[in-house]
């Protein structure tokens, strides 16, 4: 059975400081670069049917660093919209709203929860057409992918809460007994 893998992009000067980072179209730093080749290190030889990424640069960046060559481009993958809260850390927003989950709240100005799963349903469903022709890639960002990971086993969108996930790490997304969504790997290091 084919399957759906999942390549977070390299590390970024705001995800290595743990800002909240969508639209601002950040590089890769050099560390960021190292683990996107790592990651191409990770998948060499394997074929992908397709190989669907995030608009933004820093995933476009990993992919081209892994050697992958992009077939689709899709604002469905792009990062959670953070609204009011883009560039900020958890801990600097629970300072003024003690409590708050991104999982659960969502972002003022921003997405919520459901939002981002909607989004992500339409890319899994793409995807899961297109490993008809074989394995399908997909490059993205932290949350966006966490959600995707959830919504394959059937969690809803704030299950993506319970999947940690690094930057430039491989996940794979597949079937037991050819019908049962399962995750096959996660979070793995390049």
């Amino acid at each position: 059975m084919a399957e759906i893998v999942l390549i977070r992009h390299g590390q970024t000067e705001w995800s290595a400081n743990g800002r909240h980072t969508s639209y601002t179209d950040l590089p890769l730093t050099s560390e960021g670069e190292r683990q996107a080749r790592a990651a191409g290190e990770r998948i060499a030889g394997r074929a992908f049917a397709a190989v669907i990424a995030s608009p933004r640069r820093r995933a476009l960046h990993t992919a081209e660093l892994a050697g992958l060559t992009v077939t689709e481009v899709t604002e469905d993958l792009a990062e959670w919209n953070y609204g009011e809260y883009e560039g900020i850390t958890t801990h600097d927003i629970r300072a003024g709203r003690p409590g708050w989950s991104l999982w659960t709240d969502g972002c003022p100005g921003g997405e919520s929860p459901e939002q981002v799963g909607e989004r992500l349903d339409r890319v899994l469903a793409r995807a899961r057409e297109l490993t008809s022709g074989g394995d399908v890639a997909l490059i993205g960002h932290g949350h966006c992918l966490r959600v995707t990971g959830a919504r394959w086993i059937g969690l809803p969108p704030a299950g993506g809460a319970l999947l940690r996930l690094d930057t430039a790490t491989y996940s794979a997304l597949g079937f037991e007994h050819e019908t049962d969504p399962v995750l096959l790997t996660w979070n793995a290091p390049a």
